[in-house]
């Protein structure tokens, strides 16, 4: 079987392909044979060889959606045939993240998914979504679920709040998505105005140019008539946290997705202090999380957006693509065939 592993270059591509043995399953795991991954901003950063705990010889990858091909001794959840997902975290069963479940990252700190065929243990994936197709339900893991962690945390998204996305990534996309499913309005930040109409018509009320309007903030709150908004989804990485802070009501939840970039020439905490806001750092979720986010897709019917697809043989094409950032939703590469 075909596996790509990192080769040390520092390079958005930098991933060698290698000839492997289909591995058997062990007591309590299945063999997957993985149709489709798909790709987060970390995963460049375990290929550029910047992420704490990464390695040359890596393979890389968390995201992957495939059918299980053979089961071990002892696996009673699976069967040959069945439609599945990774999950990021796969010794995160439920409750909160502890350090030991938060140091195993496949394709970070132990090998990931891009290759054809991995075994799993059987707690570390979930049934696939029946109405999603293998590129869809390979985009649930990391940003499906970094989103749903904001709907369902310990301030939800309740109707007629307001909500603010930030950009067109996974994660904001799911965020829309699922807070207009939660009958929330939606507020969203982009710079490209074929992103902006695209943004609206998946139900953004409104969306703010932020080239045009650096402050945001201050929009935000003067399309609130005041007020702000409720729950903000903060990337982060893109230096946007003091935006986020003036454009958040008093009692809102800043949701950061990202690490910040540079610190605010206002104190955050003092701001928050004064507003009663929360600020929350997201971390995907447990298997548990996931198996209710994809019983609420399922009922739903909510469709995950893919940018482009790849096939099998456009991995570094693919990986290239993605560094340039300039995705509308998700980036996807199947494994077993050209979409």
């Amino acid at each position: 079987m075909k596996i790509y592993r990192t080769d040390g270059s520092g390079r958005p591509d930098g991933i060698s392909l290698h000839e492997g043995e289909q591995p058997e399953p062990g007591y309590g795991e299945v063999t997957v044979r993985i149709h489709a991954v798909s790709l987060n901003y970390l995963d460049l950063k375990v290929i550029a060889g910047t992420f704490p705990g990464g390695r040359s010889g890596l393979v890389p990858l968390s995201d992957a959606a495939g059918q299980v091909l053979a089961v071990g001794p002892g696996v009673t959840s699976w069967q040959p045939g069945d439609r599945v997902v990774s999950t990021f975290f796969p010794q995160w069963q439920a409750g909160p993240l502890t350090d030991d479940a938060r140091r195993t990252i496949p394709g970070s700190t132990i090998d990931g998914v891009l290759q054809e065929v991995r075994c799993f243990h059987e707690r570390a994936i979930v049934a696939a979504p029946e109405c999603l197709d293998w590129g869809q339900a390979a985009a649930l893991p990391c940003a499906a679920l970094t989103s749903w962690q904001i709907f369902t945390g310990p301030r939800p998204v309740l109707p007629g709040e307001t909500v603010l996305v930030q950009g067109s990534g996974g994660v904001s996309l799911f965020a829309l998505q699922f807070a207009r499913a939660a009958g929330a309005r939606v507020i969203a930040t982009s710079s490209s105005p074929a992103k902006a109409q695209r943004l609206r018509k998946m139900g953004a009320e409104a969306v703010i140019d932020y080239r045009v309007n650096p402050d945001w903030g201050d929009e935000v709150r003067r399309l609130t008539n005041g007020y702000g908004a409720d729950h903000v989804i903060e990337i982060g990485e893109a230096g946007t946290l003091q935006q986020s802070i003036r454009a958040a009501a008093v009692g809102a939840q800043i949701n950061l997705i990202g690490r910040p970039v540079g610190a605010p020439p206002v104190d955050p905490a003092l701001l928050m202090g004064v507003m009663g806001a929360t600020y929350r750092r997201i971390g995907v979720g447990s298997r548990s999380d996931f198996l209710a986010m994809n019983r609420a897709i399922s009922a739903l019917n909510i469709e995950p957006v893919i940018d482009r697809r790849f096939g099998p043989d456009a991995v570094a094409e693919a990986l290239r693509y993605f560094a340039q950032r300039g995705q509308f939703g998700k980036v996807v590469i199947h494994l077993d065939e050209n979409p």
